[in-house]
Formats: C-alpha cells, structure tokens, sequence
C-alpha cells in the first residue's frame, strides 16, 4: 500500500510535497494509518487532536494514547477539548453535525494562526460508499451522488481511493496500533447501519463492488460536469443581474425542457429547500414570495427576482427587561386574570410553557404555528396566503418566538401552545404598543 500510496501522491496531490500538513488525528486505524504513510513518505506533517468528551474515560485515553504517539514519534502536537453535548444543545443540532462543525473550524483557526497549508484527513473509499448510500436513502440531486471530494479547498483526503480492507491490512502488516471507537459498533447512527447490514451484502453479491462503485463515481462526476458547464451557458440566456437582484426571465425559461433542473442547479447556493415551491413559483400569481434564511424569491410578473434579504428583516431581536422598542414596541408583563379586549395588540399566556429569553424576527420559510380551531399545525406562509396578505403586509410582519416556536403573529393570530389554561399558575400579558 505505501507504493500505491506514493504514487497516487505524486499523480494527483503533487502540490503536498513542499507544503505544513496539518494531520487530524482521532487515534482510530483510518486515522493512525495515514499518519505511519505519511511520516514514511517523507511529508512534514503536524497532528491535532479533538477530544469531544462523548465517551467519558474513553475520550481521555484516546488523547492519552494521541500524546504518546506525538512524542514517541516526534510529532507537533495541537489538542483542544470540546463540550459536544452542550454545543449541540444550544445550536440545535445532531452530536454528528455538531462535533463536525466545532472540529473543522479548530481546525482553520490552527492553519491560520501556524501558517499551515492543508489539513488531511483520513476519509477512505468505503466512507465514500456510505456517504453516497446515506445521500441515495435520504432522497438527493446528482450533487450529493457523486461522493466525497478528495480536496475541498484547504481539506485534502489522501486515502480516498483505498478501501477499508487495504487499510487493515496495511495496520496488520505493520503492526501499527490503534485505538478502537467503542460507538462504531453500534446502530444508532444510519452510517453504522449501512456499514453493518447493507454493505457487506453490497460486496457479497458483487466481489468487485468497491471497483464498481469507483466506476460509477468517476462516470457521475463526469455527468455533473458536463451539468454545470451547460448551467453556466444557460444561465446568461436567461438571468440578467441588476445591482444586488437577480432577474430570472420566465418565458425564456419555461422554453427549456428541463428548467426546473437549472433552477434547483442556480438556486441551490443560496440556501433555498422548498423546491416545490419553488417550481410552482414560475406560474403563481404576482406577488408571491419565497424565502431561505437570507434570501427571497420574488414572482414578479414576467420575472423571478432573487434578491438579499435585508440586514433588517433577517435580524434576530432579543427581549431583555420584559420589553424591546425596536424593531417595533413590545411589552411583557404578570397579569392576575384575563382580559378581554376587542382587539389583536395583546395577547395572554401560560408563562409555564415559554422559554426565556423571547426574541422577534421575520417568518422564515417553514415556520409554522399551531392556532386555535384547527388540528395540527398551520405553516406561516399558508396562514399569510389564507389571509390574502400583499407582499408589503407579509414583510412587515413580525413572529414572537419561543425557543424557535412561534408564540404569536404579532398582532394578528396566536398559538394554543401557549394558551392560558385552568392549571395555569402565572399569566404573562404580550402587548404591543404605538
């Protein structure tokens, strides 16, 4: 393996060879084995540790077992400890996503502040595999078929190409010590899944599976370049850029035989994820409008205007002291019964059912609120829709929002989530004020 190794490095990763590589380092086989091909191959190579403190002691050893290894082998050595649970927790996010995130950016703050050129790390052929299965199974566009880059900007993974078999093989031959991650061997994850029950099935119908799928790869990667070399033409055919906005020419796009294939192919970048929506868009009716976090999607008669939405309708608004005075007047405050009034400027809730502290920020595309008279939920955008709100009226409106969960359509309709109730013990008034 460490001829193959070396050539696939001079043919395809040439620019490595003078370059600080920084070594993300778990201590698992994968991982330990790039490390030894490394150092044999002659690169100059720092390693950098992340304990996630996900499996108690078990994390520690691994660091422990990571620092002997550094030293014995004279190896720079960068360790950080990450409190995953609560990161995951306070940004809403799976453990996965949550330790990818907070490790890839470790990891760029150590290029920056060493003036380290890439960082490697240890993805193989079968991760590839269970990568493109996980895409396949969740429903997905020719973009999450096509597999793991092998260099995504400063991101090098130099073991892409070799399968899981050879890398053990590889660790035995060697007698290259690991440590092995007690998680792999369980089926909570859909990628230990696949890893478990489907691929080797995979691989006993088809002993060459792995060529297989390499074909494959290189065949739809060849598709998707050819897609986007004709997106590229297309698109000047079709979109006029005007300042900031982008003007979509429907007429000329309704004249391709595939033109929701280029919208989702220009739309994409922009964090847009109702396509349906989106497709529909082309023969609604003026005036209608759809958002991503940072962007809107204008009809606009014969045109669909992409455009930034504004720093201040994107702004999320915190309420502190009970009361806020901008974006627009707001105020909280304890009430013993309540009122009844004729009008929609107030609210009353359960203060039980709230998570503090409350913020304000314009709908977003999903958002949905559970009001009274109907079961279930309602999306926003549906209820805006129902109540035949203009454009104007739509932007101009404010959600109050509880641990992500709208409270109230400010001065419109509330959600029965937070309705007082006979158990009730504190009562919270919600007004706005001129």
């Amino acid at each position: 393996m460490l001829l193959k190794f070396q050539k696939y490095l001079a043919e395809n990763l040439p620019f490595l060879r003078e370059k600080k590589l920084l070594l993300a380092l778990s201590g698992g086989i994968d991982s330990m084995v790039l490390a030894h091909l490394l150092k044999q191959s002659g690169y100059t190579v720092w390693l950098a540790h992340c304990n996630f403190q996900l499996r108690g002691k078990e994390s520690d050893e691994d660091e422990e077992f990571i620092r002997n290894f550094a030293s014995e082998n004279n190896f720079k050595l960068f360790v950080t400890t990450f409190d995953t649970n609560s990161f995951a927790k306070d940004n809403k996010l799976s453990i996965q996503v949550a330790a990818r995130q907070l490790r890839y950016i470790w990891f760029h703050q150590l290029l920056q502040e060493n003036n380290l050129d890439y960082v490697l790390t240890a993805h193989h052929l079968d991760d590839n595999l269970e990568t493109f299965l996980i895409n396949f199974s969740r429903g997905t566009g020719l973009e999450g078929l096509t597999g793991i880059p092998v260099q995504n900007d400063k991101i090098v993974r130099p073991l892409l190409t070799f399968s899981r078999e050879e890398i053990q093989d590889f660790a035995a031959e060697n007698k290259i010590q690991w440590r092995e991650d007690s998680s792999n061997s369980s089926d909570k994850y859909l990628r230990n899944k696949l890893r478990h029950d489907v691929v080797p099935i995979l691989k006993s119908l088809n002993p060459a599976f792995l060529d297989s799928f390499q074909d494959t790869l290189s065949h739809l990667q060849q598709v998707k370049s050819l897609a986007e070399d004709a997106s590229v033409l297309i698109y000047k055919q079709v979109v006029s850029e005007k300042e900031n906005q982008k003007h979509f020419n429907i007429a000329e796009l309704k004249r391709l035989p595939n033109y929701q294939a280029y919208l989702f192919e220009w739309l994409r970048p922009f964090g847009f994820k109702a396509w349906q929506d989106i497709y529909e868009l082309v023969d609604a009716q003026s005036g209608k409008v759809i958002v991503s976090e940072n962007y809107r999607l204008l009809k606009d008669r014969e045109y669909l205007i992409l455009e930034p939405i504004s720093e201040k309708d994107s702004a999320i608004y915190e309420i502190s002291e009970d009361e806020i005075k901008f974006p627009i007047h707001l105020k909280i405050s304890a009430a013993d019964q309540i009122q009844k009034q004729s009008d929609t400027a107030t609210i009353y809730v359960d203060k039980e059912t709230l998570k503090f502290p409350l913020h304000i920020r314009k709908w977003r595309e999903g958002d949905y609120f559970c009001p009274a008279g109907i079961d279930g939920k309602k999306k926003v955008s549906k209820y805006f829709k129902d109540e035949k709100m203009s454009l104007s009226e739509k932007e101009s409106t404010w959600l109050l929002i509880s641990d992500d969960k709208v409270v109230w359509i400010i001065g419109k309709r509330s959600d029965r989530r937070f309705y007082v109730n006979n158990t009730t013990q504190e009562i919270l008034k919600i007004e706005t004020l001129k």
